[in-house]
Formats: C-alpha cells, structure tokens, sequence
C-alpha cells in the first residue's frame, strides 16, 4: 500500500529514503520541490500501485467527475419525467468519460505522475484527447438545450443558445482555432520553462490537467459535430460540418503529434527539467522514462484516431441513409421530379431531333 502524503503547506516531504532531502542546500528540483496538499508515492512504481484508488487530499478532478455525472443524469431524468426519451448510448459515453477521469485522477496514476514523466504522459493523453471524445459522443450540449426550461432572455437556455450564435463560440469553434490550441499548447507547454513552473505546485498541476480536458473538449466538440455548434450554420463554418473535411482537420493533427512523441524517444539529454531528478525508488533513469513518454505519445494517438473515424464513417453513412430515406418520402408523396424532369428533356430533344430529320427530307 502507498503511505506517503505531502503537507498542506511547505516544501514537499516525500518521506522514507527522502527524509533529508530538503535540508540545507537550498531549493531542489523535480517531484523534490513540489509544495502543496499533494500525495506523492515513494514507493517502486507497479501496476497495482498504479491502479490502486488513492485520491489526492484535496480532490478536484475526482469531485469534479462525480459532478459531471450527477448533473448528467440529473438532465436525463428531467427528460424522463418530461415523457421524452435520451439515448441510452450517450449516457454510457459520458459516463465512460467520467470514469476515465477517475482513472487518471482518483488512482496512483495521480501520484506517480507526478513522479515519472511516463506515467504523466499516459494521464495527459487519456484526459486531453479520450476523455474529451467520451464525453462529446454524450451529447451535453443537446442535452442541457432540452432539459433546461424555456424562459426569459436572461434564462440559463437562452444564455447557452446566445453563445452557441456568438462570435465567440464562432472563433473559437473555427477548425484553425482549434488545431492551433490542441498543438500549439502542447509544444508550448513541454518545450518551455511553463511545465515545471506548473508542476511545481499542486494548483499548478491541477491547471494544466484542466487546460488539457477544456482544449481537448473544444477541439473533439467540432470534429466529432454530435452537439450543436457554429459549424451547423452555413457559409464556410457550416462546409467544415461535412465528414470529409472533418475527417482532414483530424488528420491534420496526427504528424505533429507523431513529430513531438519521436523528439522525446530520440533525445540524448533530459529535456523536461521537472524529471531530470533520479529517484531513490525508481527502476528507470529519467533519460529511459523520457523515452518511454515518448514512446506513449508517439503511438497513444492512434486509438484515438481510430475511434474518431469509426464514429464519423458511421454519421457518414447515416447521413447517407437519412438522405435516401428523404428522396424515397418525397418521390412517395409528389412523384419522381428529378427523373420526370430528365425525361422530359429527353423528349424534347427527340423531338428537335425529329424536327430536323423532317425539314432535312424536306
């Protein structure tokens, strides 16, 4: 079992073989200097310490989760006892999406992310891109548009709907926003002093795992396009709707991502200043740990992927079908106006045709 918690104030106290870390020599850095209300393991990492349940003193994300699916389910059953009905498959998503924030947040991954920058690289993947993907396949918005009551224009659903036709929501819901915030945040964050300032604290921490779930939700939010948003319009927002294009703003993301993975797996030095430290514990050297990191951020993008596409291959073709059952109602109840229409002009070029055959002979 994982023993060791931080106080809730001073430098960290990382406990066993850590003891006299601290003392003497001025500020150290890495997991060492971490303050705050953070528990922190000291123990050789294994799969079951990993995946033991070990919330943090002060456990945001965890609450937060538990939030996310009672206010869920508290909308399904306004919808319920309304007499309407909710997919039951949007509520398996969202809450599979709670449950991979629990995983990453309410375990020793927490902890040992903290430790082992591999480990940190697992959670950063599952909460910024497949906790977002479960929880836009929910449908929240959707869901808060029918529950919420219909009211005033200061009402909480007429405040949703003025900012889904905002502005805002249409700059921020454009593909070149989105990309340029999923890629740009996570070249700036590891290539740049910003992550071990942020790793030093427990807010610090805490703020970047939620930068990492807020950018993945808007960028899934408009590729995945289950949810109203300004790309339902139309103009240009409402042509990056279609499966093809969103299919290309997806792929656009996928090299760089790979780029950043190959740049950890093939770097000869410790290039995150927040891991360079060796710990007493630890069966890897930072430099191995950066590499595996890498490793996991060069291939963790392809389950992703594939599950994004899986989900946009199935709207294509229910697109496909809805259009068809579309043309097959309408043909069923005015009659086949496009091949009525064809056949008229073929008609009437048969008999220009046969005009001019007459006054030839003639």
């Amino acid at each position: 079992m994982i023993h060791a918690v931080l106080p809730f104030s001073g430098a960290a106290v990382m406990g066993g073989g850590m003891g006299g870390g601290m003392g003497g020599s001025g500020p150290m850095d890495g997991p060492m200097s971490m303050t705050g209300p953070m528990w922190m393991p000291h123990q050789p990492l294994t799969l079951m310490r990993l995946f033991a349940w070990h919330p943090q003193p002060i456990p945001i994300f965890p609450v937060l989760g538990l939030l996310l699916a009672a206010a869920y389910l508290a909308g399904v059953i306004v919808l319920h006892r309304r007499g309407d009905r909710w997919p039951l498959g949007r509520v398996v998503w969202w809450m599979l999406g709670v449950l991979t924030i629990e995983l990453m947040t309410a375990t020793g991954f927490d902890g040992y992310g903290m430790d082992f920058f591999s480990v940190h690289m697992v959670q950063h993947m599952v909460i910024g891109m497949v906790t977002p993907i479960l929880l836009m396949m929910g449908a929240p918005v959707t869901l808060l548009l029918r529950s919420l009551p219909a009211g005033g224009a200061h009402s909480p659903r007429h405040l949703l709907l003025r900012f889904l036709h905002s502005r805002f929501a249409a700059v921020i819901a454009n593909p070149a926003v989105t990309v340029l915030l999923f890629l740009f945040s996570l070249y700036a964050l590891y290539f740049t002093t910003l992550f071990d300032w942020l790793m030093g604290t427990w807010w610090g921490h805490n703020l970047m795992l939620l930068h990492f779930l807020l950018i993945g939700c808007l960028y899934f939010w408009g590729i995945l396009g289950v949810d109203p948003s300004p790309r339902r319009g139309g103009g240009l927002m409402g042509a990056f709707s279609r499966p093809v294009l969103r299919i290309a703003e997806l792929s656009a993301t996928v090299p760089f991502h790979a780029f950043f993975g190959i740049v950890f797996m093939m770097a000869t030095t410790v290039m995150v200043r927040y891991y360079a430290t060796t710990l007493p514990w630890a069966t890897s050297t930072p430099l191995s740990d950066q590499q595996t990191a890498g490793g996991i951020a060069w291939g963790f993008t392809e389950f992703p992927t594939l599950l994004v596409l899986g989900v946009l291959f199935l709207q294509w073709q229910r697109s496909d079908a809805r259009q068809a059952r579309r043309q097959a109602r309408r043909v069923e109840r005015f009659g086949d106006v496009d091949l009525d229409a064809y056949n008229a002009a073929l008609a009437a070029l048969a008999r220009q045709d046969e005009a001019a055959s007459h006054r030839g002979g003639a």
